[in-house]
């Protein structure tokens, strides 16, 4: 009995172990990618770019990876996650080296936009591969926390990176802290290299499934549903339209005009999420269902953009702010474990290059909806929809998680 309970043991610290490791690989990618952004909207002053380039510029890695994120799921069930995931920290690191560049070379808008694009497509690597990771190496018991625990790595990786960012641009310039991006990408991408094991594929791993095959499975496509309607509400939503809303209606902190108090209320947002990932993950696994935890955390994102409708002061804004972070964050967990639940081991990477889609389409083109809308419509109608969707999104994922299992609230494992 004691042999055989220190080989669960060292099966559980060896799990630990590419847990970690994937944490401090996607933190430190997203270290690096919070570095840059403070820099990017302003390449307009700073390099002669127009206006709209700027935001061809920005918005180009995020349309990469809708168009890379299936794939890049393909190829993690054909070949495996080790190779995948290093590969695509690689790709992020030279293209962050690509800024660098831009600055000094002709044409740097060019160079700007290559990058960009370049980063799109090892972001969806990265990705796929993590969250397939931590699904392979976890138990119903723990891949509820494992996934939010993943997703929070690259969540805290990023705002951290901002405001280091902003600091070094400051002090040392535009391709000092570039650099510093590029440094951080390359040692994840080392880190990545010296520590995640191949978790998905076993031998040569030649199997027939092809680059551009998707998984449309019914899992597969309520969680992406779901995800789906988070991300258009939080991102396409709330980030965009938060500036607006706190000019319009004289809101600021600490003496703050509009842009600077909009991120104070983001970085909320941010922090909010961050714990309830592990969270969110961590009950459902200790109940032993997700959906109940995912109701839950719907819930509180439609409650919040209900307060933010109704918001007149900092005081109801900043609650409204903590709901929907809490929300938002608090799904991330539960809903890739549920994805882990139902989906064959051996097509997991598709399901969740699958349900990046979704989530890329969502954050992608809510703004594209949210914004011209304003002008007509103003802000509570818009939060009211966005109130909806979240109630909507619960319903989608009672229906499709009763047509798989056959209830409503089902257990893992059942």
């Amino acid at each position: 009995m004691g042999g055989l309970a220190d080989r669960l043991r060292s099966v559980a610290d060896g799990r630990s172990v590419v847990i970690a490791a994937v944490i401090a690989s996607t933190f430190f990618i997203g270290f690096g990618g919070g570095v840059i952004f403070p820099i990017l909207p302003n390449l307009g002053s700073i390099l002669g770019i127009t206006p709209f380039v700027v935001g061809l510029i920005l918005s180009a890695n995020r349309f990469a990876r809708l168009f890379a994120n299936a794939p890049a799921g393909s190829l993690v069930d054909r070949i495996g996650t080790r190779t995948p995931f290093v590969v695509g920290m690689v790709i992020q690191g030279v293209s962050t080296f690509g800024y660098v560049v831009a600055m000094v070379a002709p044409l740097p808008e060019a160079w700007f936009m290559g990058a960009r694009i370049l980063w799109g497509v090892g972001s969806a690597l990265v990705f796929a591969t993590a969250y397939t990771i931590a699904a392979d190496v976890s138990t119903g018991e723990s891949r509820g926390a494992n996934m939010g625990l993943i997703r929070g790595g690259v969540l805290f990786g990023f705002p951290t990176g901002v405001v280091i960012g902003g600091v070094v641009s400051g002090v040392f310039g535009t391709i000092a802290a570039f650099s510093v991006a590029t440094a951080f990408a390359f040692f994840a991408s080392v880190v990545a290299y010296a520590t995640v094991p191949e978790t998905h594929v076993e031998g040569e791993g030649d199997r027939s499934v092809k680059p551009w095959d998707v998984n449309t499975s019914l899992p597969a496509l309520t969680v992406g549903m779901v995800n789906f309607s988070v991300l258009f509400v939080y991102i396409g939503a709330l980030f965009a339209t938060l500036v607006l809303f706190l000019d319009r209606n004289g809101l600021s902190v600490l003496g703050f005009d509009a842009q600077g108090s909009s991120g104070i209320f983001m970085g909320i947002t941010v922090v909010a999420a961050g714990v309830s990932m592990y969270l969110g993950g961590y009950v459902s696994d200790r109940r032993q269902s997700r959906v109940p935890t995912l109701l839950v955390f719907l819930g509180a994102t439609s409650l919040g953009f209900v307060l933010l409708a109704a918001a007149d002061s900092v005081a109801t804004l900043a609650v409204a702010c903590l709901c929907i972070g809490t929300g938002q964050g608090g799904t991330s967990g539960p809903l890739m474990a549920l994805l882990g639940d139902l989906v064959p081991d051996d097509e997991m990477g598709r399901a969740v290059g699958t349900n990046n889609v979704f989530g890329d389409v969502g954050g992608g083109f809510g703004p594209i909806v949210t914004l011209p809308l304003l002008e007509t419509l103003g802000f509570w109608p818009i939060y009211l929809a966005c109130a909806a969707l979240p109630a909507i999104a619960a319903l989608i994922l009672l229906v499709g998680v009763r047509r798989e299992t056959g209830q409503f609230v089902p257990r893992v494992g059942s």
